[in-house]
């Protein structure tokens, strides 16, 4: 790897980076809005944040239209996974409880990511990433049992549950590592960055748009709750999708799902400092888990001594 290619992946994950502390700070934020459920949460701040992005982008959309359709099978998938993805996720958490929901969505994107990068474009997995994925699939678990006091699974019983949390959870994960493919793919076909990312996450919003809609009448019986779902749209989910396609420019999908596994451990220290919820040793154990994920994931690849002497022939 070049240094000039080692420095923009760098910039990739620390784009990426930010995106998953902004993304961390949704649950504190939709706790502020008790009396929303969670599906009404996650259509409304997805769906308006890939509205927004498809706005703010409407130039690069226009100039690229005619890639966008030579593509639109990978554009359309993309879309319909931005609209599944946040119905599984909060489905996951409020039917399996958020323990089950976090784990099982989250930890596994990044594996269906890898799946899906090996399937259609045969890559071969790094031995780096193999390391920093478990290390952040074993950060999430323990910041997740740490957790679970607070998970909530009222409306199923028993086994059926956590069968059914499981199931969306892993339709959580398989539809947020398909539409940070589907960005990725776009881009890697010449698609500017800006059109990608307001293709995809703009027509996910737009299917959104019917749910968003069947949630109006909660939200106006509960018009303090305006705030917590403005700042959900413009900050975690417009914003944070900005950062995330601009990482996504110089880092595979695969790697981006397992950076923003660092997700759950900033949810928690803000539901420390701002809910003033308690944290386990186990959970100070997974923070510090999905921090070692980091440094290897981030550090410098070796460099293997055949390039040195090659180049010292050149």
């Amino acid at each position: 790897m070049s240094t000039r290619a080692g420095a923009s992946e760098r910039l990739g994950m620390i784009l990426v980076m930010v995106t998953a502390c902004l993304w961390g700070t949704s649950g504190t934020a939709a706790a502020l809005a008790p009396a929303l459920s969670a599906v009404t949460v996650g259509a409304v701040a997805m769906g308006g944040g890939g509205l927004l992005q498809a706005l703010a982008n409407t130039g690069e959309i226009r100039a690229a239209w005619r890639s966008l359709l030579a593509r639109w099978p990978t554009l359309l998938a993309g879309g319909v996974c931005v609209f599944v993805y946040p119905l599984c996720f909060f489905g996951s958490m409020r039917i399996g409880g958020v323990a089950l929901g976090t784990v099982v969505s989250l930890a596994s994107a990044p594996l269906f990511s890898a799946a899906v990068e090996r399937v259609v474009e045969g890559r071969a997995l790094s031995t780096r990433w193999a390391v920093a994925c478990l290390l952040g699939i074993a950060g999430t678990v323990a910041l997740a049992l740490s957790r679970s006091e607070s998970s909530h699974a009222d409306d199923l019983p028993g086994d059926h549950a956590s069968a059914w949390g499981v199931v969306l959870g892993l339709l959580a994960g398989l539809t947020y590592a398909g539409f940070s493919y589907a960005m990725r793919r776009l881009m890697n076909d010449g698609v500017p960055r800006g059109a990608a990312a307001g293709g995809v996450m703009g027509l996910g919003g737009a299917l959104l748009l019917p749910v968003a809609a069947f949630s109006i009448p909660s939200i106006a019986d509960h018009p303090d709750t305006l705030l917590v779902l403005a700042y959900l749209v413009l900050v975690p989910q417009f914003l944070g999708y900005v950062f995330f396609s601009r990482g996504l420019k110089f880092v595979d999908s695969s790697t981006a799902t397992t950076i923003t596994l660092i997700e759950p451990a900033v949810a928690t220290m803000l539901a420390v400092v701002v809910l003033a919820e308690p944290i386990t040793v186990v959970g100070w154990i997974g923070i510090g888990v999905l921090a070692v994920a980091l440094v290897v994931l981030m550090a410098p690849a070796r460099r293997r001594p055949s390039d040195s002497v090659g180049r010292a022939r050149t």
